[in-house]
């Protein structure tokens, strides 16, 4: 079985159906209101449990009703929890999504306890970590918390996956030197390199641009289009399954712990990573919420 570590957030997301996004001044009415478990960190380490790795996550909560209620999401999944710690002044993090009718999100993110992990809360995890088979963090925690986790997964030969996400364009050098994949969207591909990134020749461009970053492999998901990779000097573009959108939120997450949890440790099944986890995404996908909408391994194998 796969041993992957995910380093993230955790987040309670709140959910306002709208019929489109409000102008600037606008006062809406929403058609519903919903609560779910989230955070990029926790979408990723509950997709790649559920993909069927053994998976265990480093994240911060607070001493809140929030905190519990994501503490027994996490436990109905079978994920390791360790390394899931409380902070006594912080409080957990929230996620407040406008969704509209046509499935499109936009996101406002409270970090709390997320922006409170330190490096010391990562060496505590070292151990965790050495014995990893894959090692994957995001943006939505604080970047040197990452620089120490990757550090320590590429002293133990580890895998290291980058999302980075949300999009920053001043990601440390070192960050990047550590990182054997980065899986940006289009959109962070951008902020990183300054390429725009609309059709697989600038997609080309983009990957050779983060190559001289100092990153070995390169994904870009492109949604509904599909997925590019740039992987051991080899490029590629695989397409997306095309289904009924309902609502995007975790579909790039569910892709990454899908991805995570079939990819071999010399990248040789790519492709079939790659497809694995877009199957799961287009699944994602057409149920609205994050975590409650990532699926079991059993509705996803082929």
């Amino acid at each position: 079985m796969k041993k992957i570590v995910v380093l993230g957030s955790i987040n309670v997301d709140t959910i306002l159906n709208i019929s489109r996004l409000p102008l600037p001044g606008e006062t809406m009415a929403m058609s519903d209101r919903s609560t779910a478990g989230g955070g990029k960190g926790a979408n990723q380490a509950i997709a790649a449990v559920r993909a069927g790795a053994e998976t265990s996550f480093i994240g911060k909560i607070g001493q809140d009703n929030a905190a519990d209620f994501m503490i027994d999401t996490f436990k109905n999944d079978g994920l390791n929890i360790d390394h899931v710690t409380r902070d006594q002044q912080a409080g957990t993090g929230q996620a407040y999504i406008l969704l509209d009718d046509k499935g499109q999100n936009s996101i406002l993110i409270y970090g709390g306890a997320n922006q409170t992990i330190t490096t010391d809360d990562i060496k505590r995890a070292s151990d965790t970590i050495a014995q990893a088979d894959c090692l994957i963090t995001q943006f939505e925690t604080p970047l040197e918390s990452s620089v120490e986790a990757f550090r320590i997964a590429k002293e133990n030969n580890v895998l290291t996956i980058l999302n980075p996400a949300p999009a920053k364009n001043d990601i440390p050098e070192e960050l990047l030197k550590l990182t054997d994949i980065i899986v940006p969207n289009e959109t962070e591909a951008e902020a990183i390199t300054g390429v725009k990134v609309t059709d697989e020749p600038s997609m080309v461009e983009a990957a050779n641009k983060l190559h001289t970053l100092g990153v070995k492999n390169v994904i870009i998901t492109v949604g509904a289009n599909g997925s590019f990779y740039s992987v051991n000097e080899k490029n590629g573009f695989v397409k997306a399954y095309k289904v009924n959108t309902v609502d995007t939120t975790a579909a790039g997450d569910t892709f990454i712990g899908y991805f995570a949890s079939k990819l071999s440790s010399d990248l040789s099944n790519i492709e079939e990573a790659m497809k694995f986890a877009s199957k799961a995404s287009s699944i994602t996908v057409q149920t609205q919420g994050a975590q409650n909408s990532i699926p079991l391994i059993k509705n996803v194998e082929f």
